[in-house]
């Protein structure tokens, strides 16, 4: 008897590990797919209206329009990266906290770090395992492969360059330049930091990716969301990251 009570009790267990682990994430990503798509279709529909931008005007045209920066919490964007799916989409909110942000559904942005299109490092975190665990493939992004950042104002294509692997103490992978505390802002970065490995806290992941373009919302969604994926490509892994578990 008490042996029948142990392997059902056993069997429960690995029943709630697996709920946890896999299908509890598989059901938060899908319902922040389905967010995302919705934000995005609304923005659509609502083209053409007030947004606030941090640079009112542009230089000259080819210069991306850059937000002002997000409240906490507050959604003002999304992350589309086909590598990691066909659909896959999340909502982008001011600040990493666990509560409001990480917990919920979305990718956060490192207050202090620049926005989408700006000169410097737009950096984000999330979980790569649990709560829908959205950063659970960025160890398979390849060089050159599209992570697109779309707001009201339209998407910014920024390309994946490199692997780094850090302490958690380690913050200068969210400088302007990353690992470069020394250097002004040269050029456009997006940082993506989680946990390595998976199920630990040892570590953080980063992938770096550089700006390519900016496609005003007028002029329909980029061509890097429907371009074919890049072949297998070897990435450069180095040392550096900074995010969350």
């Amino acid at each position: 008897m008490l042996g029948e009570l142990l392997v059902t009790a056993g069997v429960l267990v690995l029943a709630f590990i697996g709920w946890q682990l896999w299908l509890n994430d598989l059901v938060v990503g899908n319902q922040a797919q389905e967010e995302a798509i919705a934000i995005s279709q609304e923005w659509q529909k609502t083209a053409g209206g007030p947004v606030v931008v941090a640079e009112p005007e542009r230089a000259d045209p080819g210069e991306p329009v850059v937000m002002a920066a997000p409240g906490q919490a507050e959604v003002f964007g999304t992350l589309i990266v086909p590598r990691f799916g066909a659909d896959w989409a999340w909502p982008l909110a001011g600040g990493v906290t666990l509560e409001d942000v990480l917990n919920v559904r979305r990718i956060g942005h490192y207050d202090g770090t620049q926005m989408p299109g700006e000169m410097g490092n737009f950096a984000l975190a999330a979980h790569r395992t649990t709560w829908g665990a959205p950063f659970a493939l960025i160890a398979d992004l390849k060089v050159g492969d599209a992570i697109v950042v779309e707001t009201p104002l339209g998407w910014y294509t920024y390309r994946f360059r490199t692997l780094e692997y850090v302490t958690p103490q380690e913050v200068d992978v969210l400088r302007p330049v990353p690992q470069a505390p020394e250097l002004a802002a040269n050029d456009r970065y997006i940082t993506l930091t989680s946990c390595s490995p998976r199920f630990s806290l040892a570590e953080r992941i980063v992938a770096y990716g550089v700006f390519e373009s900016f496609q005003p919302r007028d002029d329909g969604p980029p061509a890097s969301l429907s371009e074919p994926l890049m072949a297998e490509a070897s990435t450069s892994v180095t040392t550096l990251a900074n995010g969350v578990r």
